[in-house]
């Protein structure tokens, strides 16, 4: 387990809501950018370890991070198994 405290719910909403909203960026820091607010980087990374855990993002081969959380698990597989473009 990461030392340092855990990352507050507000944290965790914050960036669930900004990757709803835009599905996708093209890093993680782009992501942490887009961010209405400054989160520590040690914070950002343990909510990002959470979101993949969860399978609610996943991260390309470009390391990308897409917003993926659906209760459909086709599409989950559809979106592992799809040939990047």
């Amino acid at each position: 387990m990461e030392k340092g405290h855990d990352p507050r719910l507000a944290s965790i909403e914050m960036v669930e809501d900004i990757l709803k909203k835009h599905h996708d960026f093209a890093s993680k820091s782009a992501l942490q950018r887009a961010l209405p607010r400054t989160i520590q980087t040690q914070t950002f990374n343990r909510i990002l370890n959470y979101l993949e855990k969860s399978n609610k993002i996943i991260f390309t081969k470009d390391r990308a991070v897409v917003w993926i959380f659906s209760s459909d698990a086709k599409l989950k597989k559809v979106w592992q198994e799809s040939t990047p473009l």
